[in-house]
């Protein structure tokens, strides 16, 4: 299996668990922009830092299983975790969320009727 697989994989997991947790919260999910804002800052972070740890001999890659297109020494693979995480993790936030409101909401219904 390549790596883009892999990381198709996990794109994909990643996307339909925050398309769940999206719909799960009851109301509007994250905001478009500050996703998009995410995965730029991640992307930037992941193409300097992969670059510094492939050029210091940290790690590397075998060649055969990469697509071949880098940017910096990174491949373009390493790209789909940071997206991923830009995808998923402020869906969960936004459901946690609305879970609590939800809990407060029904705990103070209950305080008023009794």
């Amino acid at each position: 299996m390549s790596y883009i697989h892999v990381a198709a994989c996990f794109l994909l997991v990643a996307a339909a668990g925050g398309i769940v947790l999206a719909l799960a919260s009851r109301r509007r999910g994250p905001v478009p922009a500050a996703v998009l804002l995410t995965v730029l800052v991640l992307f930037l972070l992941t193409a300097v830092f992969d670059t510094l740890m492939i050029a210091s001999g940290l790690f590397h890659y075998a060649q055969d299983p990469l697509l071949g297109l880098h940017i910096g020494l990174a491949p373009i693979e390493d790209f789909a975790y940071p997206l991923a995480g830009a995808l998923l993790l402020p869906a969960l936030w936004t459901a946690l969320r609305a879970r609590r409101r939800a809990r407060e909401v029904s705990t103070e219904n209950d305080e008023a009727r009794g």
